[in-house]
């Protein structure tokens, strides 16, 4: 099949410009479903359609996950970037973290944390809504998970705040001195699960643990901390659904897939082919970075009926927004407890709260879709 080069428009960076990529996604899956970008020194190739964003991202044969952009920062050494076998051995920390008990046992403190944070602004009428409770909420969570002294949380999420995704020198000393602590007095949470775990007869190394907590961090806040913001700010466009959902929260976990599939967290993945390969009816050589799209396939109409129309009670709904296959999110069993949980309180206590579209708000997309602050309002306690 000829094959044209890709002119890919910008990523979004405010709300308003976000119609437009989807229309271009759809643009794509209709004429060009597999196409070619030479525009950035080394050539990658764009997959949009939902069968053939499930075939890159589960034949691990054919495509692999270690990519050059993995193998620094902070994925680096993760399961991320492993492929099988080398992959099931941090898929079990995954397992260790993410046990059904230990997510079904947090839901308390979740809502606990959750009200401390209300508290703060309930009163106030207006807020930021994602340094308010998006960001610190599931940030919290994690810290309690891991067993961080809530003593040293705002230190912790400091250096988070500072360094970012990389989660540089400071928190990786402070988690390294926090796992030998634990060694010597185990407690009852994932750090001293992580300090004794064994994967066939074998203690992880150092450098493993640690790249794992700092890939947990990561997951597990910002999966969480992008939902509840892509929650709100798709119910601003359809408040009729916000007075639903605020009436009927029995419906939230249903509308929550449906977020996930028209604005996921996850909107594009990379892998590298390992020989030639055919995707789409279009030849893709060996060596060739192939980035394929969740966030297109979620909107394919030969899987979801209208597509572009928000339906809160879609179901069935075999979205892509947390990824697909055994490299699915890390952080998509917390991050839909935390929503459960969260998500409910949120419309319940702050009476009437609506996204204030007339203020700025801003949008950093890439891998993962940011959104870098949600003013909102609501009538004062």
């Amino acid at each position: 099949m000829q094959q044209p080069s890709l002119a890919m428009p910008p990523l979004p960076t405010r709300p308003e410009e976000v119609p437009g990529i989807f229309g271009w996604f759809q643009r794509m899956r209709e004429g060009h479903p597999v196409a070619l970008d030479a525009g950035f020194g080394s050539p990658s190739w764009h997959v949009f359609r939902y069968d053939d964003v499930v075939r890159v991202l589960t034949d691990h044969a054919h495509f692999s996950s270690r990519v050059p952009a993995f193998e620094y920062g902070p994925v680096s050494d993760t399961k991320l970037a492993k492929d099988p076998p080398d992959h099931r051995k941090l898929r079990s920390l995954v397992n260790l973290a993410f046990t059904p008990r230990a997510v079904a046992r947090l839901s308390d403190r979740v809502a606990e944390l959750c009200e401390r944070l209300l508290d703060r602004v309930r009163d106030t009428g207006e807020m930021d809504l994602i340094s308010a409770v998006a960001a610190p909420l599931p940030a919290q969570v994690i810290c309690e998970m891991l067993g961080v002294p809530e003593s040293d949380w705002d230190a912790v999420l400091g250096w988070w705040r500072l360094d970012g995704p990389r989660g540089a020198t400071p928190m990786r000393a402070y988690f390294s001195d926090l796992l030998e602590t634990r060694r010597r007095s185990p407690r009852d949470d994932l750090f001293s699960a992580l300090s004794a775990a064994e994967v066939d007869g074998q203690r992880l190394s150092e450098r493993e643990l640690l790249n794992f907590c700092n890939l947990l961090f990561l997951a597990g806040h910002l999966t969480t901390r992008n939902l509840i913001a892509n929650f709100f700010l798709t119910l601003s466009d359809h408040p009729d659904d916000q007075t639903r959902l605020t009436r009927q929260p029995e419906l939230i976990p249903t509308a929550v897939e449906e977020v996930l599939r028209v604005l996921p967290p996850v909107w594009f993945l990379m892998r590298r082919t390992t020989e030639d390969v055919e995707v789409g009816g279009v030849r893709i050589p060996a060596g060739q970075t192939v980035i394929c799209w969740p966030a297109s396939a979620n909107r394919d109409a030969t899987q979801f009926p209208d597509p572009d129309r928000f339906d809160a009670t879609r179901e069935p709904n075999r979205h892509l927004g947390f990824g697909h296959g055994i490299h699915f999110c890390v952080g998509a069993p917390l991050s839909r407890l935390e929503a459960a949980v969260a998500l409910p309180m949120l419309l319940e206590q702050l009476e009437d709260v609506r996204v204030t579209r007339e203020r700025p708000i801003g949008i950093r997309a890439g891998i993962v879709f940011n959104i870098t602050n949600l003013p909102v309002t609501f009538r004062p306690y």
